[in-house]
């Protein structure tokens, strides 16, 4: 079922701290009913100027429902967006980002915004953005409702990628015109490279420190502040990027034309190749950087470029390459695999027969080859669990899923009365179980190294942390301008053990990728946004370090998951973002004094607009 869209187009141009548009259904399409309810898609065609993202809201009678959208800038696009996003609460992700980012192909949406509720009377759309960039508009054309998927499609203006990875509608300072162009930049970078820090130990600890020795990372707490301390005995605050590795990787598969060329197939196992989760522009750069033996010379030049900026961790997702050549710098290592089939919202079976063999041989596949390894900072158990606050829903998809143990738990826990505190109170006891089986395994297969914990999602409440003790640091990743002095007081109290940031960004709305969780004006924004978040958390005794999210930009035409955020420190040419980089060794070269109370943070924040 579709009707005729009415061709009229309606704009929106934004600007100061806020701005909201709105449109009744007869404004956008006469023939537009109130009641939604028998379609499943709203088609629209749209043109952003800019990659800035944009609240779409549906106003009904009861209330506005938005959701975030990431446009591709500078042309009109089709777009058939789920209505299921605007009807029902996020479902079921392993974490937060697979929990509400969802992909599409000519643009993609965020589902955490805002309410969902019935479509049964809508009256108006709305188009909102917060603190808009350089006065961007958006026209909006064509709108109708569909009970098919009508298809999103790029309407003009293909290719949206040029061979080198770069969005060919937008241009900025540094933009490689060619690949010549690109290889005199990367020469003058190589020519320039300062070395690292002479006042740091071969670990990125304060080399004119002194700690008891053990030969492994460990925390201590001195004259009333937490350090990590540092295989040779030095103090060591952690400055960490998250990301470090060798590909970023698009879907390609049925947007072949959004390319003008796409990276070889035959990149993998270095880096991803292949068409249907697409070939790897970053890869592809560094093969052209560094010639086809590129890997050992990416590696340590990476690990050059590291110390030299100051950072001394980096995270990648998983244990290290053992096969393949590595930059030699302390990493955090994510463990994964404790489920017994498949895990609901992040939740294992941890009732299952097997579910304490399963955690046992996780742990031991993936600790054993690098227990004796002192270069390893710590190990995380778990990255943002999705159910905190939704432990409810949570219940039921247990409920309405397979045979399971955890299953048949629930259901006799609920016979004796069925609320929502006593579904909260199976979640709870689940996750404690889940956290005792896994800290109990990981200490058998490694007494050497730091269990850095679950890396929780913003501010988690305390019924949660209750079930979250036994790991030697706290870690929690907070997206903000800064965590302020209240909540880490806050989680210090409640978990009495030193505090890791494992993912903080702030991006800029520019070269075609959106800003990222928290934006700054611009590339220099970004700088001091990046100088004052790293150095108030410092200023606190309980923090222990600060790990950035991610090393590298994401592709401009999205991730997986649609994410194609400006946050890297370098970008998909391999060039790195200047501005950050000088306002992050200046900060670094400052963390021991701000850490050890001699020296007050800056307090200058970053401009969002």
């Amino acid at each position: 079922m579709a009707f005729t869209a009415h061709a009229e187009t309606k704009r929106a141009a934004f600007s100061n701290g806020a701005s909201e548009f709105k449109w009744t259904l007869k404004e956008l399409n006469p023939d537009l009913p109130s009641d939604w309810s028998p379609y499943e898609f709203l088609v629209l065609e749209f043109k952003a100027s800019s990659s800035q993202r944009f609240d779409l809201g549906l106003q009904t009678s009861n209330g506005r429902y938005a959701k975030r959208i990431g446009p591709f800038a500078g042309v009109w696009v089709r777009a058939s967006i789920p209505l299921r996003y605007y009807r029902q609460p996020a479902g079921d992700g392993a974490d937060l980002a697979a929990t509400f980012n969802q992909p599409r192909n000519s643009y993609w949406i965020n589902i955490h915004s805002s309410a969902y509720g019935p479509t049964t009377n809508v009256s108006a759309l709305t188009v909102t953005m917060n603190d808009p960039v350089g006065s961007p508009t958006l026209e909006v054309r064509s709108v109708s409702l569909s009970t098919n998927d009508s298809g999103d499609a790029v309407l003009e203006g293909k290719p949206l990628v040029d061979e080198l990875g770069q969005y060919t509608h937008a241009d900025w300072p540094g933009k490689a015109k060619s690949l010549d162009d690109l290889k005199k930049a990367w020469a003058a970078e190589a020519a320039a490279l300062n070395s690292s820090p002479t006042n740091h130990c071969t670990y990125g600890g304060f080399a004119d420190t002194h700690a008891k020795a053990t030969g492994f990372f460990r925390v201590e707490q001195i004259d009333g502040r937490w350090w990590f301390v540092c295989p040779d005995g030095h103090l060591f605050y952690s400055t960490g990027l998250n990301g470090v590795g060798t590909a970023s990787g698009t879907r390609v598969q049925g947007r072949e034309d959004l390319f003008a060329a796409l990276p070889p197939a035959n990149l993998s196992p270095a880096g991803r190749g292949g068409r249907s989760f697409g070939g790897s522009f970053y890869t592809w750069n560094l093969q052209r950087r560094f010639g086809d033996d590129w890997r050992p010379k990416w590696a340590e030049f990476t690990t050059q470029r590291l110390r030299a900026w100051g950072f001394n961790t980096m995270h990648n997702w998983g244990a290290p390459s053992r096969e393949q050549a590595e930059p030699r710098v302390p990493y955090a290592m994510m463990m994964r695999g404790w489920q017994t089939g498949r895990a609901i919202m992040g939740m294992p079976d941890v009732y299952a027969a097997d579910f304490e063999r399963r955690v046992d041989e996780a742990a031991a596949s993936q600790l054993e080859p690098f227990r004796d390894d002192p270069y390893m900072l710590g190990f995380f158990i778990g990255n943002e669990p999705p159910w905190p606050g939704r432990e409810g829903q949570l219940a039921d998809l247990i409920l309405s899923g397979p045979d399971s143990e955890i299953k048949t738990r629930l259901k006799g826990f609920l016979a004796d009365g069925d609320t929502r505190a006593r579904r909260k109170e199976f979640v709870l006891a689940a996750f404690q179980r889940f956290v005792e089986t896994i800290n109990a395994a990981v200490r058998r297969y490694d007494t050497n190294h730091l269990n850095l914990g679950i890396r929780f999602g913003g501010e988690p409440n305390e019924e949660v942390l209750k079930g979250a003790h036994g790991f030697d640091v706290f870690s929690v990743n907070i997206y903000n301008y800064a965590p302020s002095r209240k909540t880490f007081d806050r989680l210090y109290a409640l978990m009495q053990r030193p505090i890791l940031i494992g993912e903080f960004h702030i991006g800029s709305p520019e070269r075609g990728m959106a800003s990222g969780l928290v934006q700054a004006a611009s590339q220099e924004e970004r700088g001091v946004a990046y100088r004052y978040y790293v150095e108030q958390c410092a200023a606190h005794p309980a923090l222990v370090g600060t790990h950035w999210f991610q090393y590298l930009d994401q592709p401009v035409t999205g991730r997986n998951d649609g994410e194609n955020y400006n946050i890297g420190f370098v970008d998909v040419t391999d060039q790195p973002y200047r501005e950050l980089v000088e306002a992050a060794k200046t900060t670094h070269a400052r963390l021991c004094e701000i850490h050890s109370g001699k020296t007050e943070p800056v307090s200058r924040k970053a401009r969002p607009n």
